[in-house]
């Protein structure tokens, strides 16, 4: 995770004392957005060949694999905010995002960060059932505040397979555009967080997840 910066960049806030620590950088401009509903209309099929997603990054026949690494540590710092202020009766600060029990933080690696095209997701489910994968311009180190609701970035990709399906399906035109920039968003960062949320009876476990570059 890093060790505790000497001085708090701009644009950084500092952990109050005696609660967990999460945060990070302020991205201003980005607001969060929950659906009440999925919509499927103009669903596609989000195709993707299986070549070990275990490994941190895989280059072949000149494309860059970066899988989804669910963060153990940040997940569990996240659920001991939410904790706390239950304990306690406390209110969250104005805009602070608390982890939902059926959300986990993940993180990519990018090893490589320039000329990169984005290709596509490659996301497989061992079962039927959705997950919405919301990036975060989240920088965090172990002694900043808590993520914020304006650090949640749009569009978010939404990804299903349906009962007796086989292949995952998506909504093709937010995935293509949440893949673009993530382009841009790796020229400026090594590390990327984002939040996924499981539902409709689907586990972190049943998850393997990478998004795929033109190196």
């Amino acid at each position: 995770m890093g060790g505790h910066p000497e001085e708090a960049p701009e644009g950084i806030l500092r952990h109050q004392p005696g609660l967990p620590s999460t945060a990070g950088t302020v991205e201003k401009g980005h607001q969060i957005f929950f659906p009440p509903c999925v919509s499927y209309l103009g669903a596609k099929r989000c195709r993707g060949r299986s070549r070990g997603a275990t490994e941190e990054m895989a280059e072949e026949a000149g494309e860059l694999k970066v899988p989804f690494v669910h963060d153990d540590q940040l997940t569990r710092c996240m659920r001991l905010r939410v904790q706390s202020l239950q304990q306690k009766k406390g209110r969250p600060q104005d805009g602070e995002k608390l982890l939902q029990p059926n959300e986990h933080v993940y993180r990519v690696d990018f090893l490589r960060q320039h000329n990169l095209r984005f290709l596509r997701w490659d996301i497989q489910l061992e079962k039927c059932g959705k997950v919405t994968v919301t990036g975060t311009s989240q920088h965090w180190t172990p002694d900043l505040t808590h993520l914020m609701n304006r650090q949640l970035l749009e569009p978010v990709g939404i990804f299903w397979k349906k009962p007796g399906a086989e292949e995952v399906e998506c909504n093709e035109a937010d995935a293509q555009e949440f893949g673009e920039r993530l382009v841009e968003l790796a020229r400026i960062r090594k590390v990327m967080y984002f939040l996924l949320a499981f539902t409709d009876g689907l586990e972190p476990a049943q998850l393997k997840g990478s998004i795929i570059f033109k190196a």
